[in-house]
């Protein structure tokens, strides 16, 4: 069977690997370097398993720049492609997706179904089968972490199918049955609850981090022991340890965006707890930088730009908005960053020696701990208790 796979990040990359194990894969992209990259067998992205199964699998994958190339006699089309958050109009940017939708319906190619794998609002497929006037089109929900894309779709939690149809079987069946784990679960529904599922889904992981970010920062304001709290809260097996590591915030590619997006879909619906989650946010990042401040350092340095240990993604980290904050308060910051290869990020120096860092900086703000840090105790502002995630 051939799949075509339009976008090539976490989402797309890892779906197309995946599928591409027992299938024709062809992933489209904008992004020359990137489609290069993958032709040469090179993960374009940080995931252990899709570097892994590059080297060592013998997929049928390669990737285009021409999209006729891609979606001309593919059975599914899989749209992967990025819908970032518009903060003016308080809605995702869908305009790839319609890009991808308008060129899949010109290829008139009626055994064609296109199957949405970007986190779009409530109600879109709906809106699309309208506008268009077409039918061979739904959502299917991806549940993938940074840096374990390729991993979360080999074991996934579960699956979910945005239709009730012998056509939603058999893609729900391609996934399955390219999966390592055995007995997944699969849950088929209308789009509309599936893209629901996605938004609420994310939104309740930002509640949990949000929630011990804020316990969190109660501790350190009354000069209580934060980890032993926590760990004495997650005891509770109806609580769980999960998503209990303090950061600065939750950030990347989803939480941000989706949680913005479900509490614009809230816009004619009583609420207190979404809108409540989404400012608890900027509420951290803020009691973050008032304790960088407090220590009147002249520079701050910046210990890593990526979201989490494991990710070389910078977007939308957590660690951005405090320099942010930071910056307004005319303090000279210095990052360190290795996988930077230039000398400047957004106007402020990146310093490739991590001795020079260590020794320019006043304060050093880590989001995540590492033990190349242990010599600068006195330095160090962290908030990660658990070392992990």
């Amino acid at each position: 069977m051939k799949i075509a796979v339009a976008g090539t990040g976490y989402v797309g990359l890892s779906l197309a690997t995946l599928l591409s194990q027992n299938n024709e894969v062809i992933a489209l992209d904008v992004v020359p370097e990137k489609v290069e990259m993958i032709n040469n067998k090179i993960s374009p992205i940080q995931d252990e398993y899709i570097e892994k199964f590059f080297k060592e699998k013998n997929l049928n994958l390669r990737a285009t720049l021409d999209y006729k190339d891609a979606f001309e006699g593919a059975r599914f089309v899989i749209i992967s492609t990025p819908t970032n958050y518009n903060d003016e109009t308080h809605f995702f940017d869908t305009s790839s997706v319609e890009d991808i939708i308008v060129k899949v319906k010109e290829m008139n190619d009626p055994n064609t179904i296109m199957v949405v794998k970007s986190t779009i609002p409530v109600g879109f497929i709906n809106n699309m089968k309208k506008k268009y006037e077409i039918d061979n089109i739904f959502f299917s929900p991806e549940f993938l972490r940074e840096g374990k894309a390729l991993y979360d779709n080999l074991y996934p939690s579960r699956i979910i199918v945005g239709e009730k149809s012998k056509r939603a079987e058999e893609f729900a069946y391609l996934l399955s049955s390219a999966a390592i784990k055995e007995d997944i679960t699969i849950k088929y529904m209308n789009s509309t609850e599936a893209e629901a599922v996605k938004l609420f889904a994310n939104t309740y992981l930002a509640l949990r981090v949000s929630y011990f970010n804020e316990l969190d920062t109660y501790a350190e304001l009354k000069g209580l022991n934060s980890k032993d709290i926590i760990e004495g809260v997650c005891l509770d097996p109806r609580i769980g340890t999960h998503y209990n590591n303090p950061s600065f915030g939750y950030g990347g590619y989803c939480l941000p965006k989706d949680t913005k997006q479900l509490l614009a879909n809230y816009k004619d619906v009583p609420q207190n707890m979404i809108e409540a989650i989404v400012k608890s946010n900027d509420t951290r990042k803020q009691h973050v930088a008032d304790m960088v401040l407090n220590r009147n350092p002249k520079v701050v340095g910046i210990y890593r730009l990526t979201m989490k240990s494991g990710s070389d993604n910078f977007r939308s980290s957590a660690i951005q908005s405090v320099i942010n904050i930071l910056r307004e308060k005319d303090v000279q910051i210095v990052i360190y960053e290795p996988t930077l290869k230039e000398n400047e990020f957004d106007g402020l120096k990146v310093i490739n020696s991590l001795d020079e860092f260590k020794n320019i900086s006043d304060v050093i703000l880590a989001n995540r701990y590492d033990e190349e840090l242990a010599d600068e105790a006195d330095k160090l502002y962290t908030r990660d208790l658990f070392a992990r995630d």
